[in-house]
């Protein structure tokens, strides 16, 4: 199994360049603009600036989200070299799969009945939760209320910071930065005592620290089913929850986890994990 792990600077180079960057890489020849045709290939969008999840590394694409990616489309049918990932920011993913620039998006993407109206949805194939990430040694932050008076990092116009201020915290300080990686630099610092964002997520982070100082506090405050993105109407979901299904009864999907988490110390919310794939529409 590969391992998945970078320092923080180059942690801090991927989320650069994913906030640069607006078209896709190409892998095995597919012409950039438009998803694949037919049998040929599949483009699968993916993150480019998350550790463990979805990272691209110069030609090299690496993470969850990616391995579960190229397991399904094996599934479907499609070779390693048939592949071609495609950088799928948050805010365009309905846009790429309604402008077919993408056949399907692998991109801790969560299945809201808001996205269902205008796209489709397979899965989940993971359900996370927000959670903090915090200093190995801490032993004052357990959860989402010990934050009061404290610092806290979360990613320029992200929502996680604003509902732990609004839900459990109200004095906790919001310190915001362009990406995760600047928000473990901050905390491997000490300029901030937590960081929050999905516990996965915070788990490549930390695996990709790769020093064992931080560590996920491990108590979930919310739900997020990771689905992955399908243009209205496909005909694909079928075949992808075949595939989720085989991949979670097989033993992949937890080697998956292990590896692209190894050195987090970090173990999936087993009321929710491994998930079983909702009905198709």
């Amino acid at each position: 199994m590969r391992k998945h792990t970078m320092g923080l600077l180059a942690m801090a180079a991927a989320s650069t360049l994913a906030l640069s960057a607006c078209g896709g890489a190409e892998v095995g020849g597919e012409p950039e603009g438009g998803a694949s045709e037919g049998g040929d290939g599949i483009t699968i969008g993916i993150k480019y600036d998350q550790p463990g999840l979805g990272l691209q590394d110069g030609a090299e694409y690496t993470g969850f989200d990616v391995d579960v990616a190229r397991y399904v489309a094996n599934e479907l049918g499609y070779s390693e070299d048939q592949i071609t990932f495609k950088e799928t920011p948050s805010a365009n993913r309905e846009s790429m799969l309604q402008n077919g620039d993408v056949d399907m998006i692998f991109a801790t993407y969560s299945i809201t009945d808001e996205r269902k109206e205008v796209i489709d949805f397979a899965g989940p194939y993971f359900v996370a939760g927000q959670d903090l990430l915090v200093a190995a040694d801490n032993t004052d932050i357990t959860g989402p209320q010990d934050l009061e008076g404290k610092n806290l990092c979360s990613v320029t116009g992200s929502t996680s910071a604003e509902k732990i201020k609004t839900d459990y915290a109200e004095g906790v300080q919001l310190l915001e930065r362009p990406g995760y990686a600047e928000c473990v630099t901050a905390l491997a610092a000490g300029q901030v005592d937590a960081v929050t964002t999905d516990d996965i997520i915070l788990a490549g982070l930390s695996a990709a620290n790769g020093d064992g100082n931080l560590k996920v506090v491990g108590a979930p405050f919310s739900e997020e089913r990771y689905g992955v993105g399908l243009p209205k109407g496909s005909d694909r979901c079928e075949d992808i929850n075949a595939a989720i299904t085989k991949m979670i009864d097989d033993g992949t999907w937890e080697e998956l986890v292990a590896a692209n988490t190894e050195g987090a110390d970090y173990t999936p919310n087993a009321d929710l994990n491994p998930p079983t794939p909702d009905a198709c529409a």
